[in-house]
C-alpha cells in the first residue's frame, strides 16, 4: 500500500470519525436519557471548534517538524480518542472526549494535503481522489454507523474505526520513510511567483469562502441524517435504512470531486468555482419544501455542488502558495474558517427546534449566495512557477 493510498485512507477516516456522532445521536440521546436529540448536539461543538484551532499548530509543526512525524500523531491520537469516546457515560463526558478527538482530527487537513502535494505531478487530479476519500468516508459513517447502532449498539460506532485508524498507523511508521529535512528546511527549485496584492486577495476570498463553505458542510452532514428523518417518513424508524440512503446520497455527492479535480488540472480555479458555488443556490431552493423521494433527489443535488466546492480550498493553496509554507498556510486558513463555522455544529440543534428545517434550508442558500460573491473576487489566471 503506498503512502498516497495511507493518506487517502487517513482523510476517510477524518471524516467518518467526525460524523459518528451526528448519526448516532437519536441513539446516544436515548442512552444518556436526553430527551431530544437535538439537546444533545451542542455537545459536539468542542470536536468542530478544534478541529478548526488546532490546525494552525498542527500546520507549523507539519513544515518546521515533519509531515510524515505529524501523520503518525494524527493516526495514533485519532485511534485512541475514538476508543475513549466508546466509554463515556454523560453528555459532558462525550463532550471533553470528542473535542479531544477534534484536536487530533485537525491535523490531516493542514498536512496530509500538503504531503499528498509536494510530489504530485497533476495536482488537481490528486485533490480530487482525496475528496473523493473523505466524502466516501462521510457515505461510510452513516452506513457503518447505522448499521452498528441497529445490531450492536453505537459504542461499537466509535470503537471499529478508532482500531482501524491505529492499525493504519502502525503500517504507516512501516512503510513510509522517515524525511530528510522538514518542508521548510527544504529548497525548492521552482518557487511560485505571487503578487503581494493578489496574494492577500486570494487569501481573504480563501478564508471567506472557506468558512462560508464550512458552514453548509456542518450544516449538511450534522444535519441530513434528522432532515431525511423528517423529510422521508418512510425511513424515520430504521436506522441501518436511514444510514444507506444517507450514504448513497454521500457517494453519489462525492464523485463531483472528481470530476472537478479533472477540470482544475485544466482550467483556472475562478473559471471552474464560480458555477459551482452557484448552483448550491438554485439546489438549495429547490429543497426548501421538498419532501420524499424528491427532497432526497434534490439533497443529492445540493451535496454534489458542497462537496464539489472543496478541492476548490487545497488547489488555491497549491496554485498560490509555496510548498515549504503550505501547512502553516493552510493550518491559518482552517483555524479561523473551521473556528468560526464550528459555530454551525452548536447552533443546528437550537436553531431546527426554534425555526425548522426549511429556515435553515434557506439559510443555506442566503450563505451559498453570499459564497458565490466572495468568489466572484478571485483572479481570472492563476500564479506560475520562476
Amino acid at each position: 500500500m503506498s503512502t498516497r493510498v495511507l493518506l487517502y485512507l487517513a482523510h476517510a477516516i477524518d471524516h467518518l470519525a467526525l460524523l459518528i456522532f451526528a448519526t448516532a445521536v437519536s441513539a446516544i440521546a436515548i442512552d444518556f436519557g436526553v430527551g431530544r436529540w437535538e439537546d444533545l448536539m451542542p455537545y459536539t461543538t468542542g470536536a468542530f471548534v478544534m478541529f478548526g484551532l488546532a490546525s494552525l499548530p498542527a500546520g507549523r509543526y507539519g513544515d518546521l517538524w515533519g509531515r510524515r512525524a505529524m501523520m503518525l500523531v494524527f493516526f495514533f491520537g485519532m485511534g485512541a480518542s475514538l476508543v475513549l469516546v466508546s466509554f463515556t457515560q454523560t453528555p459532558l463526558q462525550m463532550g471533553f472526549a470528542l473535542t479531544l478527538m477534534g484536536a487530533f482530527s485537525a491535523i490531516y487537513h493542514p498536512v496530509g494535503i500538503p504531503m499528498l502535494l509536494q510530489t504530485a505531478e497533476k495536482p488537481g487530479a490528486v485533490i480530487g481522489m482525496n475528496g473523493l476519500a473523505g466524502n466516501l468516508g462521510i457515505a461510510l459513517a452513516a452506513l457503518l454507523t447505522g448499521f452498528l447502532v441497529k445490531h450492536t449498539g453505537w459504542r461499537a460506532a466509535f470503537i471499529a474505526p478508532g482500531l482501524t485508524c491505529m492499525a493504519l498507523g502502525a503500517y504507516f511508521a512501516y512503510v513510509v520513510p522517515r524525511e530528510t529535512a522538514s518542508p521548510a528546511q527544504r529548497k525548492n527549485a521552482n518557487p511560485l511567483v505571487v503578487d503581494r496584492a493578489i496574494a492577500i486577495r486570494v487569501f481573504a476570498v480563501l478564508t471567506v469562502t472557506t468558512t462560508l463553505g464550512g458552514v453548509l458542510f456542518n450544516f449538511t452532514t450534522n444535519g441530513n441524517g434528522e432532515l431525511l428523518r423528517e423529510r422521508f417518513s418512510a425511513v424515520a424508524g430504521d436506522p441501518a435504512k436511514l444510514g444507506l440512503l444517507l450514504a448513497g446520497i454521500y457517494a453519489v455527492a462525492s464523485l463531483a470531486q472528481l470530476v472537478v479535480g479533472r477540470l482544475i488540472d485544466r482550467f483556472p480555479i475562478k473559471r471552474i468555482f464560480l458555477p459551482i458555488v452557484a448552483a448550491q443556490v438554485v439546489a438549495f431552493v429547490c429543497a426548501i419544501h421538498a419532501h420524499g423521494w424528491a427532497f432526497y433527489v434534490l439533497a443529492t443535488l445540493y451535496m454534489m455542488f458542497v462537496f464539489g466546492a472543496i478541492p476548490f480550498t487545497d488547489a488555491i493553496i497549491a496554485r498560490f502558495v509555496d510548498d515549504s509554507m503550505r501547512s502553516r498556510v493552510a493550518g491559518l486558513r482552517l483555524a479561523v474558517s473551521f473556528g468560526i463555522s464550528s459555530l454551525a455544529v452548536w447552533a443546528l440543534g437550537p436553531f431546527v427546534k426554534a425555526s425548522g428545517f426549511a429556515t435553515l434550508i434557506t439559510l443555506m442558500a442566503v450563505i451559498a449566495t453570499c459564497s458565490t460573491i466572495a468568489v466572484a473576487f478571485l483572479p481570472k489566471t492563476d500564479a506560475v512557477s520562476a
